[in-house]
């Protein structure tokens, strides 16, 4: 079987599972996400979701969060890892959103990744969910089914999404992405009992 051939298979049974798939962080706008999803490095999604309604209740626009001290947004999201360096970029993401884009969160890579806290990984699910631009954002679930379903033998996840979009048609990339995600953390979690991996069985048992 051909990487295309796997690729399509995966892409089928993906859409029968999850032919729904809801953006798995609380968010009511693009400002609210792209914080949403810099906070959700090295944490859960589902840890995110707990914390972000307090910090959204008092800071929900750059403008807000500007003023906050940074010890102030660290006591705010003092339960999600990493809470002192993403305290401090959350701050200076927004001084930077309210000085030099007027408040409003931009809708190119190049300057959201301009941004504190805002990685390529990141810039790409702002620019997917937020704004409908086709991107495949790569996290550690989709770089690793990827390598186990033999469609992709990236180094790392920017070898793998550069495999993801020579696979798969622009117009599914939004979509998809999260399906993979989904799927990872249900059937085939890196540590964890890998007999409910059917698609992984589907393609490589005789």
């Amino acid at each position: 079987m051909t990487k295309k051939q796997r690729a399509k298979i995966v892409q089928e049974e993906l859409e029968k599972l999850y032919p729904e798939v809801p953006i798995p962080l609380d968010h009511k706008d693009a400002y609210t996400l792209m914080v949403a999803v810099a906070l959700s490095a090295q944490t859960t999604d589902k840890k995110v979701n707990q914390v972000t309604p307090r910090l959204f209740a008092v800071a929900d626009t750059p403008e807000k969060m500007a003023q906050l001290s940074v010890e102030e947004i660290k006591e705010l999201i003092k339960e999600i890892g990493l809470s002192n360096s993403k305290a401090k970029n959350l701050k200076k993401m927004a001084e930077v959103l309210v000085e030099k884009h007027n408040s409003v969160v931009p809708q190119t890579f190049e300057a959201l990744e301009e941004l504190a806290g805002v990685g390529h990984k990141t810039a790409s699910v702002v620019m997917s969910q937020a704004f409908g631009f086709p991107a495949f954002p790569v996290d550690t679930h989709i770089h690793r089914l990827m390598k186990q379903w033999k469609l992709t033998e990236g180094k790392n996840v920017v070898e793998t999404e550069r495999d993801a979009k020579s696979l798969w048609k622009e117009n599914v990339w939004n979509k998809l992405h999260l399906q993979i995600i989904f799927y990872g953390r249900e059937y085939s979690q890196a540590r964890g009992n890998q007999e409910k991996d059917f698609i992984t069985k589907m393609l490589f048992e005789k």
